[in-house]
């Protein structure tokens, strides 16, 4: 290989490394919606939602299981120079002067268990529905935070496009109005055909200064939906491509009937509100209980020191120690509570129970009840920018032959300068409504995902 073939080698090479890298920097939409997924703080509260609907599912199993006590205690009693009197059938004692110690060891192990508490029982059932509730509420709330980020990302990308269409603007602009003064300079156009070709330039800059403060606007939406600095954003991935789908109404809406996880979160939720109100309405009755404990080897020991015997002092003192020791110790018991009146504590539960079952019923009819009318405005909306984007095409087609005919009629003088400034902003306008309808084609696209129960 000769020096000239290495170098060249060598350049293509860094070249190729240097597009691949470009290439890999670019920020897609697919980014975007990865970064909203983990840093959302809509995400970061679903997630606590759903820890609490699981912190409630063990509280309530307190309720149903047993619950077993280890413990041990020692306990000690001193008393120093005990003294007085004591009376024993009106007949009054002396008491002599004494000292006093006593020691117990106590390891113990409680139990108990209340084995047929039907509200503890229906508590426990409505914790397990309120956690289903929560994991498809996280669920939706992902699609909804995917929806919303590509909202974002596509705005970024249709203002980068509009701009550049603003800038080829102002560039043809101020190409006119050199023109147009040119030809004003020899007389073959009036003052005031110049006059409006300044100001064009002038709408024309304004525009353009609109639109590339946009690009800034969007940015900083963008990278505030998906949780991350906007500097640290980089530089977005404006291929801006779309394929018209046909989509069957009918089919969509019973697959959004089956899928959609906020219909299934809204139908757990009233499950779980209809057996919260069962559990409310079961305090008022009786539940039985059982509960036991046992003792392992207690030991009791004392010292008692006797100073005097009927008064009479005793030198050395007299001391007697005991001690007591005993294998095991059982005790149990088997109840029934009831609670008569609570102080309308137990109203105020079913009450509170009946309104949360209101508002979950309203909530899960009114999904339901919206369905259709919500999925046929989604495909709607969706056909809609379609047959736009169609349009435009078309428009841009007619826009570009005009301007073509326009150009070529200036050229043998049969059309005004005016007439063909015309025509390019007809071009440009088309452009930019092609622009804004394929950036609301993927967002349309994206809203029906996410209705049919997709998307994240």
């Amino acid at each position: 290989m000769t020096r000239h073939v290495r170098t060249i080698f060598l350049i293509l090479l860094a070249s190729s490394l240097g597009a691949a890298s470009a290439a890999q920097a670019a920020f897609t939409v697919d980014d975007a919606v990865k970064l909203a997924l983990e840093r959302s703080s809509r995400i970061v509260g679903a997630e606590a939602s759903l820890t609490d609907a699981r912190g409630g599912l063990y509280r309530s199993y307190s309720g149903i299981l047993p619950q077993l006590q280890i413990s041990g205690s020692r306990s000690a009693s001193v008393r120093e120079q005990l003294r007085g009197t004591q009376s024993f059938s009106g007949i009054i004692f002396p008491t002599d002067r004494q000292d006093f110690t006593g020691y117990t060891n106590t390891p113990t192990i409680q139990g108990s268990w209340n084995f047929l508490d039907l509200s503890a029982l229906s508590s426990w059932s409505a914790a397990r529905s309120g956690l289903n509730a929560a994991k498809l509420a996280q669920k939706s709330t992902r699609q909804d935070v995917a929806l919303d980020a590509r909202r974002k990302y596509y705005d970024v990308v249709k203002s980068i496009h509009l701009a550049r269409v603003s800038s080829q603007a102002l560039r043809l602009s101020r190409d006119d109005e050199r023109r147009v003064r040119a030809l004003f300079n020899v007389g073959s156009v009036s003052r005031s055909d110049l006059l409006k070709a300044q100001v064009r330039t002038a709408q024309s800059e304004l525009d353009s200064i609109l639109k590339h403060n946009a690009i800034n606007v969007s940015r900083i939406t963008l990278a505030t939906t998906i949780g991350i600095e906007e500097a640290k954003l980089g530089e977005v991935d404006t291929v801006l491509t779309a394929v018209p789908q046909a989509y069957n109404e009918p089919q969509v809406l019973t697959e959004a009937e089956t899928t959609r996880p906020d219909l299934k979160a809204a139908k757990a939720d009233l499950d779980a509100a209809r057996a919260s109100l069962r559990a409310a309405n079961f305090l008022r009755l009786p539940y039985l209980s059982v509960s036991g404990s046992a003792t392992y080897r207690p030991v009791s020991t004392s010292k008692t020191t006797l100073f005097e015997s009927s008064g009479v002092p005793l030198n050395p003192p007299q001391v007697a120690n005991t001690r007591s020791d005993v294998d095991r110790i059982y005790g149990g018991q088997i109840g029934v509570t009831w609670n008569l009146f609570t102080g309308f504590g137990n109203e105020a539960s079913i009450a509170n129970s009946r309104a949360r079952l209101m508002r979950s019923k309203d909530n899960y009819d009114a999904l339901h009840r919206n369905l259709a009318g919500e999925v046929h405005q989604i495909l709607q909306t969706y056909r809609e920018v379609v047959e736009a984007y169609n349009v435009t095409q078309r428009t841009i087609e007619s826009a570009e032959e005009n301007l073509k005919l326009t150009q070529q009629k200036y050229n043998v003088g049969s059309s005004t300068i005016l007439d063909l400034i015309d025509a390019q902003v007809q071009l440009q306008s088309a452009q930019s409504d092609a622009v804004s309808a394929l950036a609301g084609m993927r967002v349309a696209e994206a809203a029906v995902e996410k209705v049919r129960g997709r998307g994240d």
